[in-house]
């Protein structure tokens, strides 16, 4: 039972990255209470630092199913504007869900700063794969490629939440030990695999600003050219090792392949 419970947890993650599960503007509905002062501060903030092209839903924070959630807050650090996590024990997404899905995204640039890192983290490992800063990819893609199992999985997915998986998940962590520039491949599912950006001690308490190619990434990453996107999050993850930390993620901009031509 231990084994399906732990591939519950990972489907749920999964799921919780693409699933909408709340409303996608911050507003007062019935028989839902209106949004706090704290959530449209957050609201307004994801709106002004986190530049995409057009969606019909916003940026929305998502709590996962027995795991501690810890709110992101919009701060000001030494000038610069940004999303603080005082991340403990805890994980914490936020995402943007793309409707219609996003067709040949190009470029991502976007800037993480950490404290600290997760004390015996290890991304390879199913129990401590935990990642102070992740910015996450999820696709839509060619299912029948997918093994037996992972049509079962989804299968499962959309049973339990009404949603199915994405059929790929690139995300951009910052890791223990990892040399930069791997990419590891989820423990639990080979669909979700993670590109190290960064990696050790070296860089704490400094901005480390990054811009990537996503197609060329993604190519990298699966051998395959990527489809629609679906979702682009922000992730804080340290329940696996237990661990405190504090994170900031500063302006993230997302572009389309076309707007890069000549």
């Amino acid at each position: 039972m231990t084994g399906l419970f732990k591939w519950l947890g990972c489907l749920v993650l999964v799921v919780g990255l693409v699933a909408c599960s709340s409303p996608p503007e911050l507003t007062e509905v019935d028989g839902v209470e209106p949004p706090t002062a704290q959530q449209r501060a957050l609201s307004q903030a994801a709106g002004q630092l986190l530049a995409t092209p057009p969606s019909a839903l916003g940026w929305q924070p998502f709590a996962l199913p027995g795991k501690r959630q810890v709110v992101f807050e919009p701060v000001v650090v030494s000038g610069r504007s940004a999303l603080r996590v005082e991340a403990d024990n805890s994980v914490s997404i936020l995402r943007r869900r793309f409707e219609p899905l996003l067709a040949q995204p190009g470029r991502i640039s976007f800037s993480w700063r950490v404290d600290a890192l997760p004390e015996g983290a290890d991304l390879a490992a199913a129990d401590a794969s935990d990642s102070p800063v992740g910015i996450v990819l999820a696709f839509e893609g060619d299912r029948t490629r997918w093994s037996p199992r992972m049509h079962r999985l989804s299968e499962m997915s959309r049973l339990l939440t009404g949603e199915e998986l994405p059929y790929a998940t690139l995300i951009y962590v910052w890791g223990n030990k990892e040399v930069q520039g791997t990419v590891v491949v989820n423990p639990r599912t080979d669909r979700i695999r993670k590109m190290v950006l960064d990696s050790g001690t070296r860089d704490i308490g400094e901005w480390r600003n990054h811009v990537r190619d996503v197609q060329a990434d993604f190519r990298r990453a699966f051998g395959e050219e990527p489809g629609p996107l679906r979702v682009v999050a922000l992730m804080t993850d340290t329940d696996n090792t237990r661990s405190a930390l504090t994170a900031w993620y500063g302006p993230l901009a997302l572009e389309l392949a076309d707007s890069l031509k000549p």
